[in-house]
């Protein structure tokens, strides 16, 4: 058995939630370059420059890429050999603690907005530590722990959708409710996109997945070349929506379309869409 201490545990998501929140990753960049050097919308090509320019001083500057620091979705792959190194504190000795005290200590040290509230609709009180974090757990085999923070903002998750679908759905059909979503979500969600799709597996995998979608790289495709060709079918026909770059018209409404999927039940065919900002935030380690 391979143990990993609490604290260093604390210490990763810590440092993950401050870098996710401050330096825009270098696929999101390179998409955001390529999408402005071929964009043929003066306004929109202006749109996507000054978004570049806001990745490069909140990296120079360490400031939040964003006023809305998001809710914390943190996914973990957990070896089969791994195991969390008792603190002796029955209280916080769990993996799921160990991420919400680096949660905690991230948010504070980053100075980033706390956006989690401890009840949903009587008073809605802010928790003031962004905690709790919402928290994938997998187990995977081998001795290490992969660590994964998404900050996700409020504005493009309130724009994701879920549908079960008849299993005699079309593939037409999932592409025409795919772009009425994003037509939906408009400039509200602060576009260009990335898009993630979760086709399959049952109400809350499939929600799951299309939010696990988000952490592949820009450019990869899905491996079965029937999703290959979706997604690239998606995104095409997303970006003739004329959206564009924070709903300023223009060829740029997506730089990319993601899509996983599971087994699901004879009856049913869900389909879920998560919607992601250009502030695409998320970092990863492995201890």
């Amino acid at each position: 058995m391979h143990y990993i201490e609490f604290e260093k545990i604390a210490e990763t998501v810590e440092s993950l939630c401050i870098a996710a929140c401050h330096e825009l990753s270098r696929d999101v960049v390179k998409a955001l370059r390529k999408a402005a050097e071929k964009e043929r919308n003066p306004l929109a090509k202006q749109v996507l420059q000054q978004l570049l320019e806001n990745a490069r001083i909140a990296k120079e500057q360490k400031l939040p890429l964003c006023q809305d620091t998001g809710m914390a979705v943190v996914f973990l792959e957990q070896g089969g050999e791994v195991a969390v190194k008792d603190t002796g504190e029955i209280d916080r000795s769990t993996i799921v603690d160990a991420v919400n005290e680096g949660v905690k200590r991230g948010y504070e040290k980053g100075y980033l907005r706390k956006s989690a509230v401890s009840e949903p609709l009587r008073d809605r009180k802010n928790t003031g530590t962004n905690t709790p974090a919402i928290v994938h757990h997998t187990i995977v085999p081998g001795r290490k722990l992969k660590v994964t923070v998404m900050a996700k903002g409020g504005g493009c998750e309130n724009r994701s959708r879920f549908r079960m679908f008849r299993p005699t759905a079309s593939r037409q059909e999932i592409i025409e409710w795919v772009l009425e979503v994003v037509k939906t979500a408009g400039a509200d969600a602060c576009p260009p996109f990335l898009v993630g799709v979760g086709i399959g597996g049952d109400f809350e995998l499939c929600c799951m997945l299309s939010k696990k979608a988000l952490l592949r790289q820009i450019g990869s495709r899905n491996g079965d070349e029937f999703y290959e060709e979706l997604e690239n079918e998606l995104l095409d026909e997303i970006n003739k929506l004329g959206i564009g770059p924070q709903g300023f018209g223009g060829d740029t409404t997506a730089l990319e379309v993601f899509i996983e999927t599971a087994p699901c039940h004879i009856a049913s065919l869900p389909v879920a869409v998560n919607i992601e900002c250009h502030s695409h935030r998320h970092k990863t380690a492995v201890i």
